[in-house]
């Protein structure tokens, strides 16, 4: 039988996920839980689920450290992340902590009892075209209580040495002889930065950094 644990604190959502949930077939199990300690309370009293759906915008816990929390203690238990909080870096640092989907709010009952599936059958869900979600003003950035390193968001080495050179105020120019390199290439680097960032414009990818508190002490 199919057991499933949905972590979502907003309970109308909770409550439509769990409705939507036992759809999956016949006799599947949905538990819920308002907040990350419940969660935990009923993973140590049940044992691991099939699958955890889990909120990234958690009361009393930053949704990215719950989900690094359960990655450790239950590794063999996947966890897909059902969230708002949809824009590329966000996606991009939810998978490289191991979850093994990422799955928007925004998405129908069917797209997301699709993408569920596709995580039960051992496979990674990502959206399709998330890779080009652009960051303004109003795109929402999840709690994040510590500064992240550039290769949490998807950023190379490299490319997060040429973006700490541009939060510095230097000019492509001046990036090329810091690091040793042709113009041409720091010019390459910037547009994958951006790409990444999901930005289009150096201004942008200033205001990315300082929203997302991309920490740069490890790039040099």
């Amino acid at each position: 039988m199919l057991k499933l644990l949905v972590v979502e604190d907003h309970a109308l959502v909770r409550e439509g996920l769990v409705r939507l949930l036992a759809q999956m077939e016949r006799g599947v199990e949905v538990q819920e839980s308002a907040d990350f300690e419940s969660a935990l309370n009923v993973l140590d009293n049940e044992g691991e689920f099939d699958l955890v759906l889990l909120d990234l915008a958690l009361p009393g816990i930053d949704g990215f450290a719950g989900l690094d929390i359960l990655r450790r203690r239950y590794p063999a238990m996947p966890v897909a992340v059902v969230s708002a909080f949809d824009d590329t870096p966000t996606i991009t640092r939810v998978l490289n902590l191991g979850a093994s989907g990422f799955i928007p709010k925004a998405f129908s009952g069917e797209a997301l009892l699709s993408a569920v599936r596709e995580v039960l059958a051992g496979n990674i869900f990502r959206p399709i075209g998330q890779s080009g979600a652009t960051l303004d003003a109003e795109t929402p950035v999840p709690p994040n209580k510590t500064g992240i390193r550039p290769d949490e968001v998807g950023l190379t080495d490299r490319q997060g040495q040429v973006l700490a050179l541009m939060v510095r105020g230097m000019t492509n120019r001046d990036i090329a002889d810091q690091l040793g390199l042709s113009e041409g290439t720091v010019k390459i680097h910037a547009t994958a930065v951006f790409k990444t960032l999901g930005v289009s414009s150096r201004t942008q990818a200033l205001v990315a950094v300082a929203r997302y508190g991309i920490d740069f002490e490890s790039v040099f």
